[in-house]
């Protein structure tokens, strides 16, 4: 008997992972573009959408999440752990008028200052995002550090606007938005961490990327 619960519950995990890979290489974005590879991240409902570029070491990313246009998502990569704070990131967000803006930040600890700059990996174009049907989608072309496919990922969702990004949930779905990804192959270990972020307002909205 507990076998046969085993491996029902086996086969319902893959059937919701064949799920959500069919909606993630279903999806489409707004400005036409196409990725060669995607994966439903396990957790926060978001996906990455990527082509991988092995001759110059470089991937065009696309980090989908669904949140309320009053709040904010943000994906990036740390490079010297496996942990929110010390990664580089984008966050999209909206001002009251409804245009969305990308900030390029390093989170320096749990309460990042959150200054607009440079990150510590390549950024070959200025990111974008978009704002539909309840999903922001942030675009990016970036140098994978080190020019290694294997980087730590992270990405998160929390309250807020452009101008005072708010404290995420600090539990949960929110403290688990990590995992280690080979952009080749797109084979992913997902890891469980720490990745609190405090609500720390920004003085002034940041500057277009």
């Amino acid at each position: 008997m507990a076998w046969q619960l085993l491996a029902g519950v086996l086969l319902l995990q893959l059937a919701a992972s064949a799920a959500g890979q069919q909606q993630c290489l279903s999806a489409t974005f707004q400005n036409g573009q196409t990725f060669l590879k995607c994966n439903p991240l396990p957790v926060l409902g978001a996906s990455l959408h990527w082509t991988h570029h092995a001759e110059n070491g470089t991937a065009d990313v696309a980090f989908r999440a669904p949140q309320q246009s009053s709040g904010w998502v943000a994906w990036g990569i740390n490079t010297r752990g496996t942990t929110m704070p010390g990664s580089s990131v984008f966050i999209a967000s909206q001002d009251g008028s409804g245009s969305v803006s990308v900030l390029m930040t390093v989170l320096e600890n749990t309460s990042p200052s959150l200054t607009n700059g440079s990150l510590s990996f390549d950024v070959l174009s200025p990111p974008t995002a978009d704002y539909t049907n309840g999903v922001y989608t942030i675009f990016a072309t970036i140098a994978l550090p080190n020019n290694s496919t294997t980087q730590n990922t992270v990405w998160q969702a929390g309250p807020g606007s452009t101008g005072n990004v708010g404290q995420h949930a600090t539990s949960g779905p929110n403290v688990q938005s990590m995992l280690r990804l080979d952009f080749s192959s797109g084979q992913s270990t997902g890891t469980a961490s720490n990745s609190r972020l405090h609500r720390r307002n920004v003085s002034s909205s940041p500057p277009p990327c």
